[in-house]
Parts: structure tokens; C-alpha cells; sequence
């Protein structure tokens, strides 16, 4: 009888650790998720995917030498087929709405500058504008090149790192950070001179 409680508690340690390296790269993912799914209830749902996939087949994700890059990959293809799932459906009576919603970014300058102007501790406001303004800009991106971006950009990995993550060759993987940055960069521009013309 002694052996039957023993081997009970080793059969949930191996559920344990899949959860615990997964819980502790759950803020990380979250955020990352929030980048490319563009709200944070969608995320939500591709971060659980993600981790329904992923426990599905827990020692692949242990054994990889990298869980965070593996998880990023699974939640930039959820992240992905759920933005061409939702592509398709279009409400007509929302379309007028989006319109004019948001676009302009009439309280994005606004927001930013109080914070930007003292050295003291906002509360977590700065980041938390600078984060959705990087939701904004990642979503005029493909998720191949939003994901190419956060990996590079923002995790640091090199584009060679990076393109193994993605499953690409290296130059496709620079080719799509060029295109991404440049796009990013036009859009910048854009929104600056529409800015200086108001």
C-alpha cells in the first residue's frame, strides 16, 4: 500500500512542471499575445489554446531547449489562424463605426505627454500607453512579420535565432523584418505629417 501512495504523487509531478515552466512564462506570453492578437480578451483565449495544444504533448515542450520560443511559436500560429477566422466574418453594422474609431489617436499625444515630461513614477501609465501604441503598429503588420519584430525588437533573440523559432530561412526572416520596420516607418511618417497638418 505503500508503493500505490508513493507512485500516485510521482504520475502528477511531470503535469507540474509542464505547469510551472508554462506558468512561469505566462506574463511574457500574455503580453506578447496582447501584441498580436490587438485586445487583451483575445489574447486571453490564444494563450489558453496555446496551452491546451502544448498540454496535449508536454514533453515536447519540456524537452525543447528553448519552452518560451516553442510556446511563442504556438501562439503565433493560434494568434494567426484566429485573425484569418475572424477576417471572414465582417458585421455590416459595425464597419461605420470602426471608421472613425480610434484611428486618429485623439488621446494618445495627450496621454503621453504629462508622463513623458517629469522624471516620477506615473503609476504604470507610460507603459501601459506605450504598450497599447505597440499593439496599434504591430497590428498594420502580417503576424509573420509582427512576429519577426517582437522576437528581434523587443525579446532580443538575432534574426538567426529568430528565423529558427519561425521555421524560415534566415534571409526570409530578414526580409521580413525590412518590410515590417519600413511599413512601421512610413506609417510613423504618415501619422506625423497628418499630425502637423491639423
Amino acid at each position: 500500500m505503500a508503493d500505490a501512495t508513493q507512485s500516485s504523487p510521482s504520475s502528477p509531478a511531470a503535469p507540474s512542471s509542464f505547469d510551472e515552466v508554462f506558468c512561469g512564462l505566462l506574463p511574457r506570453l500574455y503580453r506578447r499575445a496582447v501584441m498580436l492578437a490587438g485586445n487583451r480578451h483575445s489574447a486571453e483565449d490564444v494563450v489558453h489554446e496555446a496551452y491546451l495544444r502544448l498540454a496535449a504533448r508536454p514533453q515536447r515542450f519540456l524537452a525543447h531547449p528553448e519552452p518560451y520560443a516553442y510556446a511563442f511559436t504556438a501562439i503565433l500560429n493560434i494568434a494567426r489562424d484566429a485573425y484569418r477566422k475572424d477576417r471572414r466574418q465582417v458585421l455590416v453594422d459595425e464597419v461605420e463605426g470602426m471608421e472613425g474609431a480610434g484611428r486618429p489617436g485623439a488621446g494618445s499625444g495627450a496621454a503621453a505627454r504629462p508622463a513623458a515630461g517629469g522624471g516620477s513614477w506615473d503609476g504604470g501609465v507610460e507603459r501601459r500607453h506605450a504598450e497599447i501604441e505597440a499593439v496599434r503598429l504591430l497590428s498594420r503588420l502580417s503576424h509573420r512579420q509582427a512576429g519577426i519584430v517582437i522576437l528581434v525588437d523587443l525579446d532580443g533573440y538575432t534574426i538567426d535565432q529568430a528565423a529558427q523559432i519561425m521555421r524560415v530561412h534566415r534571409g526570409t526572416a530578414a526580409r521580413h523584418r525590412a518590410r515590417a520596420l519600413t511599413r512601421l516607418r512610413a506609417y510613423l511618417v504618415e501619422t506625423q505629417q497628418g499630425r502637423a497638418g491639423r
